[in-house]
């Protein structure tokens, strides 16, 4: 049998009623040329040992899988985009196509589609996704999960056969049907579409649902909206300090792409940094910078301050404003912890923690050093003085803007020294995602149909992944 014990079959969301979703087909592809699998995910839900037949019937035709939803679902919400309330948002080019548990934790699990055809939520477009943003995606759930990041999974891509017409790449270009693996597709949006509408009842269901299946140790609060709300915040803080601190700009933060997981989710025009500036904008059409790299906090802020308004039919103000208190402390401790992580070294403490993390952002600001290059050559404190002096940024390190930050790193103790014998560490350079390469690894593909860049490209942001310890 190709689906083991560990796969385990869980269409929760089937239990909403039709005000939550619509049942919708899938398209039907003229060609599905598997690109990408995520064998280590699909091993450990049960979907490794599927075939290529059965992985094609499931992850590109988009057939059921067994005991689990009968029709693919089209999720209804609304949003703020950019600031500006869209009441006529949807999943307009995905669905959910399955839901499980996790056999490792439990947690409950969502297959969902992305460039899967039209759905009533189109609105006039043609659901279809490219290849090149397919790409982009699978790099970036790879890196961003070698990082630590709380992200959704890139399960699987095929190439579809399609020629799209588009504003943003070279057209025609290739189609391509993504199946990512995350843990909720409850967005802000979900919440703001019942209240916008004055549904009560539905509201109340969906804060139900979520408590019960994403929140369950708030289940027994005597003020449920006020203690989703907080849980939503505290993870959404965690979220945001992951992304800071490594050097990630999503680009689009918009209420209907934030779910209540605090989980990382649909990249479209995202960078990563190439040297820390607050001001670093993702996306061409940012003009005002509403998401540059430095703004993202405040964007997570805002939007957990719409999902709170959307729960006030079912809470009080003074009681959700305190949910939403937690969020600066939270954001704070989170930057501070996951930034000693990302530099391998053990805490001292908040005072001496926090003096470290701003001494370190101040250096790479004034020196411009890359920003992975610092955490690289840096990694274990000063037991890897020698390393980093020796590497191509030696001379930043030799500037007396360097020298208090060498001060304060002594200090430190490494929390696993042994990092430093793996082969990334002792390798010339970091492992880096920056949009130049992106933009090669795509040439290889779009000018010889040339995978080996983007294969070798994941294996090598795998392997720091294991030598941070994420393997």
């Amino acid at each position: 049998m190709p689906f083991d014990e560990r796969y385990r079959p869980d269409p929760v969301f089937a239990q909403l009623d039709e005000g939550f979703h619509d049942p919708v087909e899938p398209a039907e592809f003229p060609r599905r040329t598997p690109r990408f699998f995520h064998e280590p995910w699909a091993s450990r839900v049960g979907l490794g040992g599927l075939d290529a037949a059965e992985r094609e019937r499931h992850f590109a035709r988009l057939q059921p899988l067994p005991d689990n939803l009968p029709q693919p679902l089209a999720l209804r919400y609304h949003g703020h985009q950019f600031g500006s309330y869209n009441p006529q948002l949807g999943d307009g080019r995905g669905f959910l196509l399955a839901q499980l548990r996790d056999p490792v934790d439990g947690r409950l699990l969502d297959l969902a589609t992305k460039g899967s055809g039209r759905t009533p939520w189109s609105r006039g477009g043609d659901g279809r996704l490219t290849l090149k943003g397919a790409v982009r995606e699978v790099l970036a759930t790879e890196m961003l999960e070698a990082l630590g990041v709380n992200t959704s999974k890139t399960f699987s891509v095929y190439e579809t056969g399609e020629q799209l017409m588009r504003g943003d790449e070279p057209s025609p270009t290739r189609s391509a049907v993504l199946v990512r693996l995350g843990h909720s597709h409850v967005r802000i949006g979900s919440f703001q579409r019942h209240a916008h509408r004055r549904d009560t009842a539905r509201l109340k269901r969906l804060v139900e649902f979520a408590v019960e299946h994403y929140a369950p140790g708030v289940a027994g609060e005597s003020d449920l909206p006020a203690a989703l709300l907080k849980e939503v915040t505290l993870r959404s803080a965690e979220l945001c300090a992951s992304w800071m601190v490594a050097g990630f700009v999503h680009g689009v933060l918009n209420t209907d792409n934030m779910n209540v997981t605090g989980e990382s989710f649909d990249y479209g025009p995202y960078r990563f940094l190439p040297r820390y500036d607050p001001g670093f904008t993702a996306a061409y059409f940012d003009h005002s910078g509403l998401y540059a790299f430095g703004r993202q906090p405040q964007a997570v802020h805002w939007n957990l301050a719409r999902l709170a308004e959307s729960l006030l039919p079912l809470s009080t103000e003074s009681a959700l404003q305190r949910s939403l208190d937690e969020y600066e402390l939270a954001l704070m401790g989170a930057v501070h912890r996951r930034f000693l992580d990302r530099l391998g070294v053990a805490s001292r403490g908040v005072d001496e923690d926090e003096a470290l993390v701003d001494g370190c952002y101040a250096f790479m600001k004034e020196s411009g050093v890359g920003y992975d290059r610092f955490f690289f050559d840096w990694y274990g404190g000063v037991a890897s003085e020698q390393r980093a002096m020796q590497g191509a940024a030696a001379g930043m390190y030799g500037r007396e803007s360097f020298a208090a930050v060498r001060r304060c790193l002594e200090g430190y103790l490494p929390t696993r020294a042994e990092a430093l014998e793996t082969a990334y560490f002792q390798g010339d350079a970091p492992c880096g995602m920056l949009i130049d390469e992106i933009e090669a690894l795509w040439d290889g593909i779009a000018e010889r149909d040339d995978w080996s860049g983007v294969e070798a490209k994941v294996a090598a942001v795998r392997a720091m992944g294991e030598a941070y310890g994420r393997g």
